[in-house]
């Protein structure tokens, strides 16, 4: 179970202290983008029972943080990855759920709120809007399969797809949000890998929306990463060497 963390303060160790129930289920592995705000402290890690944390030093920003717990699960020989923001707003009691469908054989495992049983709780309505009428319908395109919440972080991973050399996650040019979309719709492209989704909630507090994507730079950044996954620009091509 991979947490990825920036500064999230006491939300994640709210966040931490949910989790800890599922001790027995997981282990959970924070992976940090250079967090300097205190919340992840050794003492207030080892009483919430997290297995270890990996702290990215060098550039990029959240699929370089995927690659290295990627990197770190594949290499303690985990079967699969369930993935996770810190930030709070997920329904973590979904997770034996997660392991559940990894363990049955799936490769691709996406958290919706938008399919039966999920909840989107104060969800900002440009980003139901953007999600719903943009990101999805074109992920889905492009991957074959009708996927519904594909913005969303909460996803089950096996080592399978990961270590696939046609997949190729360990690569540089994955940087911010890359790697979700990548993964997304390489999953779905190739006949020997399985997709689902499963119902997942997901509050937003009420308020100003947290965010990590700002302004409109932030989400040209966005939308500029989903058409060239779309188009096919991060698939890897070994004469391409990305």
């Amino acid at each position: 179970m991979v947490v990825f963390v920036i500064n999230e303060g006491e939300k994640v160790r709210r966040q931490l202290a949910r989790m800890k129930a599922l001790a027995e289920t997981v282990d959970i592995i924070i992976a940090d983008g250079g967090s300097d705000d205190g919340s992840l402290d050794e003492p207030y890690l080892r009483e919430t029972e997290v297995t270890a944390l990996l702290t990215k030093t060098g550039a990029g920003k959240l699929s370089a943080q995927m690659r290295m717990a990627f990197d770190f699960a594949l290499a303690e020989g985990y079967r699969g990855v369930v993935t996770v923001d810190g930030n709070g707003k997920d329904g973590v009691e979904a997770v034996p759920e997660f392991v559940r469908l990894l363990d049955s054989g799936f490769d691709h495992v996406q958290g919706s709120r938008f399919i039966r049983g999920g909840r989107a709780v104060n969800t900002p309505p440009s980003r139901m809007l953007a999600v719903k009428l943009l990101h999805a319908p074109l992920i889905s395109l492009a991957s074959g399969h009708r996927q519904t919440d594909t913005t969303n972080g909460f996803r089950g991973y096996s080592a399978r797809l990961l270590s696939d050399p046609d997949v190729a996650v360990f690569r540089d040019v994955f940087s911010t949000y890359e790697l979700h979309y990548h993964l997304a719709i390489e999953a779905g492209r190739r006949p020997d890998m399985r997709l689902i989704e499963t119902p997942v909630e997901r509050v937003y507090p009420r308020g100003k929306v947290p965010t990590k994507i700002k302004g409109v730079r932030g989400n040209a950044h966005v939308l500029r990463i989903l058409f060239k996954a779309v188009a096919g620009r991060y698939r890897y091509r070994p004469e391409r060497k990305a």
